[in-house]
């Protein structure tokens, strides 16, 4: 049997033209940007292409693998963590990386995200098993930093660079959520009940210092007071002992004038007779002179002193 195939020139022309199409088609590679691809020539390794217009051979040269070279987001599967008190965490993270090396990313590991991934949660359990419950809690940044720092080292060989790690939740079992309520609120009501403590300490505090401030205001006034009665007092003895002296005195002139001395023995009968009088009324025993009808004796005694005070003033004079 025999077929006969008629090749003319215009269908060749056009079988060329077709195959001409589709080797450009296949030779022209436009790359996006922030972008990678993995060009292997007969099996090998051969280059990378990097964004923008690129040319390959075909059907020698394809393309291996394609490479994003944003940073890339990966969330880690929630896991279960002993802290080194032996209490169990869950911990949820998310991991940020960047493809930084096409070639060590293509044929460093077979899949560079699930390395990453599985070294994060080693990593992640290795960290928490070296700290207690609360230090998990506290120190979120530190935990953060060691899982960057370990996975970043290991990740130099498969092309990719580690940018951070954020832990999104720490959960602890319900029985350690409530113990920790308990104890959140004890802390609450201790700190409640020393602050009232302090209020009382203060209020006692500021009570004393009052009344201190007012016994120390009270003896000050109260001092003053008695210097006040004192130079009062003594004021008035002075003028007391002023005008006696000035009553003396004008006495003793008086008894030098003409019919002094028959005034001053009439003033002094009169005192006499009305100091014996009130004592009567006041008292009930009656203290009486020897001689109570010598009025004039005693008159006369009486006359002497003011006469000899009268003289003394005016050898004085």
């Amino acid at each position: 049997m025999y077929f006969d195939i008629d090749f003319s020139g215009g269908s060749v022309a056009l079988i060329l033209i077709i195959i001409a199409i589709i080797f450009v088609f296949k030779a022209i590679k436009v790359i996006p940007q922030q972008s990678a691809w993995v060009i292997e020539r007969l099996g090998k390794f051969h280059k990378v292409l990097n964004p923008g217009l690129n040319f390959i051979i075909p059907f020698i040269d394809k393309v291996a693998y394609k490479h994003s070279l944003k940073e890339i987001p990966l969330d880690t599967p929630s896991q279960v963590c002993i802290t080194r008190d032996n209490t169990q965490l869950s911990v949820d993270g998310i991991l940020y990386f960047q493809v930084t090396d096409p070639k060590l990313a293509s044929y460093g590991t077979s899949n560079y995200i699930i390395a990453i991934t599985q070294l994060a949660q080693t990593t992640l359990r290795s960290v928490i098993g070296k700290m207690v419950l609360d230090e998990t809690f506290e120190e979120r940044d530190v935990i953060n930093n060691q899982v960057v720092s370990a996975i970043d080292e290991a990740a130099l060989n498969w092309g990719v660079k580690v940018l951070r790690y954020e832990i999104k939740d720490l959960t602890p079992p319900a029985v350690i959520l409530q113990a920790m309520q308990r104890q959140i609120t004890a802390e609450r009501e201790k700190r409640a009940v020393i602050f009232e403590s302090e209020g009382r300490k203060q209020e006692q505090i500021n009570l004393a210092n009052g009344a201190r401030e007012a016994a120390i205001a009270k003896s000050e006034g109260e001092k003053q007071s008695e210097i006040n009665i004192a130079e009062g007092k003594a004021q008035a003895t002075i003028a007391i002992a002023n005008a006696t002296a000035k009553a003396l005195e004008t006495i003793a002139q008086a008894t030098q004038a003409e019919g002094g001395n028959t005034a001053v023995n009439l003033k002094v009968a009169e005192q006499y007779i009305e100091a014996f009088s009130n004592l009567a009324k006041t008292n009930n025993t009656l203290i009486v002179p020897n001689n109570l009808s010598d009025v004039s004796g005693m008159v006369s005694s009486v006359m002497k002193i003011v006469q000899s005070t009268s003289n003394n003033n005016t050898v004085t004079k």
